[in-house]
């Protein structure tokens, strides 16, 4: 049994599903919420996003009582940024075939125009890549979770705040 010592971060499970296998995935709401700078993100609001067309999914459980900024970034550039607010799950969906790095940030009071928690933020970064892959049969769905669990696999380590994709 693997024990993370991270606060955050553990691996629930890792799997490539096949297409007709969908279940248990969590809807995201419509991105059609007015969001103001003093406002609270929508659980499952999308903050940035490229263009995205694969079939990959990534599933992020937030069990802690901060909410958090989930980032994936691809090579030097980032992909899509999520708010999961606390004690909430949220989905990333059409995630392209490729590796990514994943950065998370928690905290208080997020301000949608600095892009950072005003609040005791925490800045951390996944250490093992998440490589999305999609064949005629399958595609990758990670889900992840933002706090320690048992029999947990993944370790994560702190980032300068300078350094967070924003």
């Amino acid at each position: 049994m693997t024990r993370t010592r991270a606060f955050f971060g553990a691996v629930v499970a890792v799997a490539t599903t096949a297409v007709v296998a969908l279940t248990g995935l969590v809807a995201v709401p419509a991105e059609a919420t007015v969001t103001t700078a003093s406002a609270r993100p929508a659980n499952g609001k999308i903050l940035f996003s490229k263009a995205r067309s694969g079939s990959g999914i990534l599933t992020i459980k937030n069990g802690n009582g901060r909410d958090a900024v989930v980032t994936l970034v691809r090579g030097k550039g980032k992909v899509v940024s999520l708010y999961v607010r606390a004690k909430r799950t949220a989905s990333i969906k059409s995630i392209d075939d490729g590796t990514y790095r994943l950065y998370f940030m928690s905290g208080y009071r997020y301000s949608v125009t600095k892009h950072r928690f005003g609040k005791s933020p925490s800045y951390r970064i996944f250490d093992n890549k998440l490589r999305f892959t999609t064949n005629s049969t399958t595609y990758t769905h990670y889900t992840l979770t933002l706090y320690a669990v048992k029999g947990g696999n993944a370790r994560v380590s702190p980032v300068d705040p300078k350094n967070f994709p924003t």
